[in-house]
Order: structure tokens, then sequence, then C-alpha cells
């Protein structure tokens, strides 16, 4: 199937437009796709078009990202809290009562509040760079964790990190150099693009500081993981500075049945292992009751 068969659709939740991208045949088995900062469903144009014939698949833009609404601070609680009933108001909306999740960063902590809070909708959850484990969190981490104590002192550092060479690093750091010619420097332009809205770096702010309180989750996903046994499947960045790759291994502790794969790249492993990840989810999703 062909990327040009993905349907690009907007939903309002909450009295706000959700945008979010569809394809395959909605009477097939959902997954739906979570992305993560500072990105998009754009992330998973490649893997909606390579999954579409035997899948339908789902993926939203959070709010403050891609085309969903990104009203600003003053109008709307930024929280991973408030993202995740989002979520699962446009989930609500479009009649998904069943369906695997596939998490990336951010969309970790909202696909396992959702998983956590309905574990019988939840037939199966994919992570990639996903963390749900505090020996995820590298030296990355250090300034976030500052600013969180202290948000006056430590916004100027935090802030570097919403300018284009950060957004560039993201996505070609770890990447080994005979696939760096696989990295579209338009995913981070684009990405970028978001960044610089008129108001965006607030609301990127806001969810950095709003962060910390997904570590007192952890406990709770964990529980959700080891009392419900989802079956998992686990992609994740070998050379990964932001989730480290001790991140992936810890899911084993509740879930030792998962499935492991550290590729030799970094933080958007779709970047330079799109195909072998398309081939991976394939063949879990078959086995999967």
């Amino acid at each position: 199937m062909s990327v040009f068969d993905i349907r690009h659709r907007t939903a309002v939740i909450d009295g706000l437009e959700v945008f979010y991208r569809e394809a395959g045949d909605p009477s097939r088995p959902t997954l739906v796709l979570l992305h993560g900062f500072p990105t998009s469903s754009a992330m998973f144009r490649g893997l909606m078009a390579e999954l579409a014939d035997a899948h339908h698949l789902v993926a939203p833009d959070h709010i403050g990202f891609g085309r969903s609404a990104a009203p600003p601070v003053t109008a709307f609680a930024y929280g991973f809290d408030r993202l995740t009933e989002i979520t699962l108001g446009l989930l609500d909306h479009l009649g998904l009562d069943s369906f695997a999740l596939y998490v990336h960063d951010y969309g970790a902590p909202i696909g396992l509040r959702i998983a956590a809070r309905h574990p019988e909708r939840v037939t199966a959850l994919i992570t990639q760079s996903g963390n749900a484990y505090e020996e995820g969190f590298t030296p990355f981490w250090d300034v976030l964790f500052a600013h969180a104590k202290d948000r006056a002192a430590n916004e100027p550092a935090v802030r570097g990190l919403l300018e284009v060479e950060a957004t560039r690093w993201q996505y070609v750091h770890g990447v080994p150099a005979d696939r760096l010619d696989r990295v579209a420097p338009d995913s981070w332009l684009l990405d970028q693009a978001g960044l610089d809205r008129p108001g965006n770096k607030e609301i990127q702010l806001q969810l950095f500081w709003d962060y910390q309180f997904n570590l007192a989750r952890y406990p709770e996903f964990q529980r959700y993981l080891r009392e419900h046994r989802p079956p998992t499947l686990i992609t994740w960045g070998a050379n990964d500075e932001i989730f480290g790759p001790e991140g992936a291994r810890a899911y084993l502790r509740d879930l030792p049945e998962a499935e492991l794969h550290l590729l030799d790249t970094g933080h958007f492993a779709l970047e330079t292992h799109g195909a072998e990840i398309a081939a991976l989810v394939r063949d879990f999703l078959k086995r999967v009751p």
C-alpha cells in the first residue's frame, strides 16, 4: 500500500481539533500509534504504509503538536494526564474498543495510562524508546530534572533543547555512519517548524516540567505489565542517549516473555530501520490472539 492511501482527518474532542492519520480497513485489528517529542504522527507515515494491508492504523497528533490544536498554556492544562484524556476521547469517538498500542517517547506515558486504566481494551504493546523504568533515563535528563525542581534557574538551558541543532541531534545521534543517509532532513525540519510556532516553546516547557509526574506513575504501569502480561514487542535504538537501552531491558523484569530487539541506531529508529521494524511488527501482530 502506498503512503497516499493514508487518510488525514480531524475530530473535535473536548472542543479541540485533534488531527489524526488513518490507514487500512477498520474491520481489521487496530494499531494505535502514539508519537513523542518533538514530532507528530508524521513519524509513522512509512510504518503505516507498510502495515495498512493487514491492519487498521490510527495515529493522532497530541495537542500542541503537528496539525492538532495548540491553544496557549493559559487556555489549556498541558500535562500528560490531560493529553491522555484527549487521546482516550478520540479513541472513544472512533469507536475503538480494542486495539494494540505502539508507543514512542511521550507516547509511552500516555499509552500506558490508557492501558493501566483500560487493560481489557489493549491487545498488545509495542514500545520504541517508550520508557517505563527509571533505568531508561540517561544523563540527557539531568537538565530536565533540574528544571523540574527549579524552573526559573534552569529554563535557559532547557530552552536549548527546543532549537534546531538539538532537534537534529535527536535524529542523527547514535546513527551509524553508513545509515545517516537514511535520516530525512525533512523530519527534523518539520518538527522544528512546529516548535517555532508562536507560543509553542511555552507549551513544550510546560510539558518538560510536567514529565516529572510520569515517574510517580511508573509503579502503576509496571503493575499493569506484571498483572496483565500484554504481548509486548520492544524495538529500541541500542545507541539512544535519550532513553537508553537499559530502559528496554527493564521491561523483561515484568514481561519475561517480551520480544526484545536492540537496533544499531538512535532515538528515531524508524528513520533508519523502518523496514526492519515493520517486519517485526507484522510478524508479532500475526501472533497476537
